[in-house]
């Protein structure tokens, strides 16, 4: 495989995207008009999933409604409908472009659906009075099946924009300036999500009607300002032999033949899908801190201050993307948060106060904040590197179809399990369970990744991967590589000598706390201490110190210029990762000070061993990316490997 030639370099005043071009004012405006749209956009999405479940429980549905309503329905109209405006949206040729005009077209109809969401109890009270046959129904089975009905209309017209805005990007952005913008395109939504779940989200059973009236007058004017002051260029005209050949809304059997053609694509339909499935354990979080004793309020000050944070990390995670690969990013980052999710856990044995939950709530999802940056960053950029771009939106919906799918089974099997855990665990516990669906989704998908991940190496990987396409004479697609950074083995030292102060401190931590358990009476936490913590830790610093043994060895062996046995892992993202874990020290100290100030020993238990599981998780996973490197030989700069090295 050869790489195109490199593009004439744009001139700096003025910038192309097709036949569209921008001097640097045009361009900075362009951006403004599209991010405030995405503004506008995001306001309105965050409003229904967050009050329509809050709504749906005061009438008394039973989960696998909510599921269904929230999930099912949604996702059933994406998978069938989101290809055919896909492919449509391609083909369209009119005076206004072909993604402004589905936009436009479907403004009036959704916000009508979002003011009859608003006011679906009133509409109900008023069909009730009207229909002498509803009469015999509860007053709370009409508004549950209007609210399902209104969700249908509201989700039928809103996967219009969806399915299209993303795609507009490619239209009018330069390529030049893609990733900056998607960076900023994420820290946007991330602000406007922040906003509105810190200063609207606490009004959220007092204000319904007033919040789904703002939003739908925010979107209404904000969005439809965006759509005239946005233009789109001309496009080719459509192949008429392409488009008799494939017929229709581009032939059902071709589509599927060519979106579905290769395993390397399927890495990527997978992967999507198992994340939607674990999503459904995500939308009822909500429930889960209510359980745990948080207020409204505290919920939206955690979300909107964790958000404010991302927005920061948005920022620097979107530089480092294109440097270290988007797939690779969003490889490593997907392997370690399976700890995350299963760290969780240890909220099905400890009831802490609300207060005492929000702050180390709060301090576990900042710790998160710049991995999740990360593999938000690397999410589309990740898409446009590794699909065809020929058929982009075609291999977008064809993904989307997946991502339906394994949602609405997901809606319907976790309502189902919560329901299920109901009979035995009661109304008030069930939701602590949210986490084992979510870790066993992520760990199924950390396969998915680790395959795709080996098979993207095959093909290339860094210095040669073109995206595969069957249905042409190369059987790919020639693309313009863009070049990653080498592995620095200066900056992988430092990420290994952090690890080692993480190990070193697990052990030396519990030993530290012996005297506090003493001093408070506190003697089954100190027996369990010594009998199992600290040996159980002492065993986690022996592992990871063969793994790390492993990993200087093949640094000896590249400066040598033999072939490493197994493979290094990125510098960067090892220093990422490592700088999380090393950080989560001081929330396991504040657990463990949290549980010796209400002299309980089972909290003190439980926390001790949820951070013995993590570090050995996190050598198991450091281990998965030793493998998965194996075989792959980067630029590697040696000049940084010293003679003597541990």
């Amino acid at each position: 495989m050869t790489a195109e030639p490199p593009l004439k370099q744009e001139s700096k005043k003025e910038f192309r995207c097709g036949t569209l071009f921008y001097t640097k004012n045009g361009l900075i405006a362009l951006f403004c008009w599209l991010l405030w749209g995405d503004f506008c956009f995001t306001i309105m999405e965050a409003v229904v999933p967050s009050l329509i479940p809050l709504k749906l429980r005061g009438l008394g549905a039973p989960n696998w409604v909510m599921g269904m309503i929230l999930t099912t329905i949604p996702n059933l109209l994406n998978m069938t409908i989101a290809p055919y405006v896909s492919v449509k949206s391609d083909n369209c040729r009119s005076r206004w472009g072909r993604r402004i005009p589905f936009i436009v077209s479907t403004m009036p109809f959704l916000c009508i659906s979002l003011i009859m969401l608003g006011w679906s109890k009133e509409i109900a009270e008023w069909c009730q009075r009207v229909i002498p046959m509803l009469n015999s129904w509860a007053p709370a089975t009409v508004a549950i099946v209007l609210i399902g009905l209104f969700m249908t209309i509201f989700q039928f017209f809103n996967l219009f924009v969806n399915s299209i805005f993303t795609y507009l990007f490619n239209d009018v952005v330069p390529p030049s300036h893609l990733g900056r913008f998607a960076g900023t395109f994420r820290i946007v939504g991330t602000g406007a999500s922040a906003l509105y779940n810190f200063l609207a989200f606490k009004y959220a059973q007092t204000h319904m009607h007033e919040i789904f009236l703002g939003a739908t007058i925010l979107y209404l004017v904000g969005f439809g300002i965006m759509c005239l002051m946005v233009k789109e260029g001309e496009y080719p005209p459509v192949d008429a032999t392409k488009s008799k050949s494939y017929g229709g809304i581009y032939g059902i059997k071709n589509y599927f033949k060519e979106s579905f053609s290769h395993s390397f694509y399927w890495f990527l339909f997978v992967s999507a899908g198992i994340l939607a499935m674990a999503g459904a354990a995500w939308g009822f979080t909500m429930f889960f801190q209510l359980e745990m004793g948080m207020s409204l309020d505290e919920i939206g000050k955690l979300n909107a201050v964790t958000m404010v944070v991302s927005m920061v990390a948005t920022y620097f995670a979107a530089v480092y993307v294109d440097r270290w690969h988007p797939l690779r990013v969003y490889s490593y980052i997907c392997i370690f948060v399976v700890i995350g999710t299963g760290m969780n856990w240890i909220w099905l044995f400890i009831d802490l106060p609300g207060t005492y939950f929000f702050w180390l709530s709060l301090a576990s999802s900042l710790l998160y904040v710049f991995m999740n940056a990360l593999i938000g960053a690397s999410s589309l950029p990740m898409l446009m590197r590794l699909f065809p771009h020929s058929r982009y939106g075609q291999f977008c919906s064809a993904q989307g179809i997946i991502r339906s799918f394994c949602s609405i089974l997901a809606g319907l099997l976790f309502g189902g399990y919560l329901d299920l855990l109901r009979i035995f665990v009661g109304d008030g516990y069930c939701y602590r369970f949210n986490f084992t669906w979510s870790t066993a989704m992520m760990f199924i998908n950390c396969v998915a990744v680790v395959w795709g991940y080996r098979i993207w190496n095959k093909m290339g990987g860094d210095n040669g991967f073109h995206p595969p396409a069957p249905w042409n004479e190369k059987g790919y697609e020639e693309v313009a590589l863009v070049p990653t950074t080498g592995l620095h083995p200066k900056y992988l030292r430092i990420a290994l000598r952090m690890m080692d102060a993480l190990m070193i401190i697990s052990l030396l931590v519990p030993l530290f706390i012996l005297f506090f358990f003493r001093t408070h009476g506190m003697e089954k936490a100190f027996s369990h201490f010594i009998f199992y913590v600290i040996p159980l830790s002492a065993l986690t610093l022996v592992i990871w110190i063969f793994l790390a043994r492993g990993i200087y060895q093949d640094m000896r062996r590249a400066k040598r210029g033999e072939p490493m046995h197994n493979g290094l892992p990125h510098h960067g993202l090892m220093i990422v990762i490592a700088s999380k874990f090393l950080l989560a020290i001081g929330l396991w100290i504040a657990q463990l000070w949290v549980a010796v100030a209400f002299n309980n020993d089972k909290w003190a238990i439980v926390f001790a061993m949820g951070n013995v599981v993590t570090n050995l998780l996190v050598c198991f996973c450091t281990w998965i990316l030793i493998r998965l490197e194996r075989g792959v030989t980067p630029p590697i700069h040696l000049d940084e490997i010293p003679d003597c090295i541990p």
